[in-house]
């Protein structure tokens, strides 16, 4: 079996597909990361994979639900946390005034402090802006904090983002009402 979903290697697609196929006990399944979900939805479609992983809260999900309507069908979801996630500033920017984000994180904490919001397509490309000095803050995992703490410094922990995952194929389920998990609990 073939799993498409987002790149670049690291991010949090990969992280929670291969979280998932690890839980479903899918063995031997190969993961193809895409650039953007345009490339991943096409091949899905065209046979080139056989399952495809987005997260509902990436800008492209309702798009991509109405586009690939009748060829493309949800046939299994989840909740799964993301990698924490932090504000992290360049160390020699002392009061950062431009923040790189994706798009889904817009709103995980208060930006209204910063003059200047810079969208990029992932969290990593949030992390390698700030690493290359493209960006002076950005909203990405904090595992770049650790892996560079000469260069970065901690503006605010997010912690991780809770988010509902959908896995599509070319063929749709039977019936009217599936679920897979449990009564949520009181």
């Amino acid at each position: 079996m073939k799993f498409a979903t987002l790149g670049p290697a690291g991010n949090n697609h990969e992280l929670v597909l291969e979280r998932y196929l690890k839980r479903r006990a899918i063995q031997d399944a190969a993961i193809e990361l895409h650039e953007d979900f345009d490339s991943a939805f096409a091949a899905l479609l065209d046979g080139g994979v056989d399952f495809l992983l987005q997260c509902t809260a990436h800008p492209s999900h309702a798009e991509w639900v109405g586009r690939s309507m009748h060829r493309a069908f949800p046939v299994d979801s989840f909740i799964a946390p993301s990698k924490p996630l932090a504000i992290l500033a360049r160390s020699d920017v002392a009061r950062p005034r431009q923040l790189g984000l994706q798009p889904a994180t817009r709103y995980y904490a208060d930006l209204s402090d910063y003059a200047e919001l810079v969208e990029e397509p992932t969290t990593v490309s949030v992390a390698e802006g700030l690493l290359a000095g493209r960006l002076e803050a950005g909203i990405c995992a904090l595992e770049y904090l650790e892996r560079h703490p000469e260069r970065l410094r901690l503006v605010t922990d997010l912690g991780p983002a809770l988010d509902t995952w959908v896995v599509f194929g070319r063929r749709p389920l039977d019936g009217d009402l599936i679920h897979c998990a449990p009564v949520p609990a009181r």
